[in-house]
């Protein structure tokens, strides 16, 4: 007989009774019933209910035995009665009474309850990792993870790609988040960055002549935690294929994206193509471009119906550039007083001067701006936003990109507020056409809006005789549930194109040879057209195990300012160490040093 095991604790059914066999795991329940004690004893792969008979030598020993410890039992299998028989256990049929029994390792008392859904803060969880994934939920979720990974890897190879690694030591870009640098040792003074998307070399894999990459590529951004952005690092399926225009990269990502959902999770689901909305449709009608289309609302400009109004605070901000962006919901008008106080007070709270509205009830319009509408000008509201007795209308009034952050919000608040959210449901879409520049004006100059390597619609000449505000890109979103999976691009791959786009975003040729030199290089010796995307793993992870917060996905993730509370990191280095890299802290960091060292010591 092994050592440790002959079954797994998921596994012992009706058909193993009589037989003897041998279990490890850890203990998850105990139940001492004085005359006879109880552990629900737990594996990798399910639990087994084992008992103790007090003629057994050990049976005083095991009352003691705390939580979590881990043991091995040797014992028969036997069915249980009828009305001990627990049908939510796949073992729950059996039970296994022990005849040898030995402590592989005691625990400590434990620092959070494995046996409950909620085992307490969040710094607990993390700081004892370790404990929080032997829960079911946890386990289950990185389980997930795992078998969804291997998922799209079949799925990419079946679809002709061919998985390639790319170096996670590399150079510093001037575009997207911070880098994390690493000091090199042999070249005093210089840093690598790890990479924040293997973007470059994908590219090069394409020019080199491969035709369909992919890669399960860590990422690395020093970036705020979100609920949906873990901090440090993060995981994408990176794609890259030659010779292709944008509807074949859709297809290609359509085809796993849907066949993952669907093998995983039995919602409703959108079936390929997926919908496709412009980047301006999207910030009009959703206030976002990752809209959440469970939510039926649609946003309506009706600017030029205020701008003829007796309403000053809307016409006078018209008058200033501003626009008013309608939010129309069905058969709210009964709602009490109340309601509409408090979404004036959640307006306020992001950031709004106020939120206006309209109640269309059987009798009249009423609500605060009604008196300053004419008959026209409520007609024209009804008609633009196709409003029925019972309907009510929420307007704001900002400058445009305002206007669309505070209208998307107040959408989702009240589609969540009035459960207007389709259920069980995953609803996707593609946001396309995205500009290719907008107004920098931190730099004060035009710079790029998304990513400076895509291909703008045009080409050369769109950038010579356009302006360059009116400039689409062929670059694109894939949206899931209001959760922004992927950002793409078909890619400028002609030297000429891109010098040009540079320079229009104060870039000038040197800047490109500096720090693309690897790529130009590579154009200026033949590319061929490419494209390609990169869907978040840990984003579709998080969708498909229905959770809210992407730490819930990730084994061993950090907290919300970047710190692994398992592991201690970031943490201090030896002198010796920063003498070899050339690193001398500045005074700032010292004091700081000096003062973590005295309150520590």
């Amino acid at each position: 007989m092994h050592s440790f095991r002959t079954h797994h604790c998921g596994e012992l059914r009706q058909q193993n009774e009589g037989q003897t066999v041998r279990l490890s795991g850890w203990v998850f329940r105990k139940r001492d019933h004085g005359h006879l004690c109880f552990y629900d004893l737990r594996d990798h792969y399910g639990l087994t209910q084992v008992v103790f008979h007090p003629d057994r030598p050990f049976f005083e020993a095991t009352k003691r035995v705390r939580y979590e410890s881990v043991v091995t039992i040797t014992g028969k299998v036997v069915l249980r009665d009828a009305e001990t028989v627990n049908p939510e256990m796949p073992t729950g049929a059996i039970e296994v009474v022990v005849d040898a029994f030995e402590i592989q390792s005691e625990a400590d008392p434990i620092p959070l309850q494995v046996d409950i859904e909620d085992p307490g803060p969040e710094e607990t969880r993390l700081r004892n990792r370790f404990l929080d994934l032997r829960r079911e939920r946890m386990h289950n979720n990185i389980v997930l993870r795992s078998n969804i990974i291997s998922s799209i890897r079949r799925r990419m190879t079946e679809l002709g790609f061919t998985e390639f690694q790319t170096p996670i030591l590399t150079s510093s870009s001037p575009e997207g988040a911070r880098d994390y640098l690493v000091p090199s040792r042999l070249h005093p003074g210089h840093f690598y960055a790890l990479p924040q998307a293997p973007q470059q070399f994908k590219q090069l894999l394409m020019v080199s002549g491969f035709d369909r990459y992919f890669q399960v590529a860590p990422c690395f951004r020093d970036e705020d935690a979100r609920a949906d952005r873990s901090p440090g690092e993060f995981y994408q399926l990176d794609i890259e294929m030659a010779y292709v225009e944008q509807d074949d990269v859709f297809a290609a990502v359509e085809q796993v994206l849907h066949g993952v959902f669907d093998e995983f999770s039995s919602q409703a689901l959108d079936a390929p193509p997926y919908r496709r909305i412009p980047f301006r449709e999207a910030m009009l009608k959703y206030g976002s471009d990752k809209p959440d289309l469970r939510i039926p609302i649609e946003i309506r400009d009706v600017t030029s119906v205020f701008a003829a109004s007796d309403f000053r605070a809307f016409r006078g901000a018209i008058e200033k550039g501003a626009v008013v962006r309608a939010i129309p919901v069905s058969q709210i008008a009964d709602r009490p007083r109340g309601f509409f106080d408090k979404m004036v007070e959640y307006a306020q709270s992001i950031g709004s001067k106020g939120l206006a509205y309209l109640v269309y009830t059987a009798e009249k319009v009423k609500g605060p701006i009604a008196k300053f509408l004419n008959e026209e000008q409520m007609q024209a509201l009804k008609e633009q936003c196709e409003i029925k007795v019972g309907d009510v209308l929420f307007f704001v009034c900002e400058k445009e990109g305002e206007a669309a952050r505070l209208a998307g919000d107040i959408r989702l608040k009240l589609g969540r507020d009035l459960e207007m959210v389709e259920p069980n449901a995953f609803r996707f879409c593609w946001i396309v056409d995205f500009p290719m520049f907008e107004w920098d004006e931190e730099r004060k100059c035009i710079g790029f809006s998304h990513n400076p390597f895509s291909m703008p619609q045009g080409g050369l000449e769109a950038l010579e005789n356009k302006d360059p505000l009116e400039i689409l890109a062929y670059q694109y979103d894939i949206v899931c549930n209001g959760i922004e999976l992927s950002s793409g691009a078909i890619r400028n791959h002609r030297p000429d194109i891109m010098y040009k786009a540079f320079e229009m975003a104060n870039y000038p040729p040197e800047v490109v040879d500096d720090k693309f030199g690897g790529m130009i290089r590579a154009f200026k010796l033949g590319a061929p057209p490419h494209g390609g995307i990169a869907p978040g793993i840990d984003r579709i992870v998080m969708l498909l195990a229905g959770e809210e917060n992407i730490r819930e996905v990730i084994a061993f993730p950090m907290n919300q300012k970047a710190q692994d509370l398992l592991m201690g990191a970031p943490c201090l280095v030896q002198p010796k160490q920063l003498r070899e890299l050339n690193i001398r802290l500045s005074p700032g960091a010292e004091k700081a040093l000096s003062r973590k060292e005295d309150s520590e010591g």
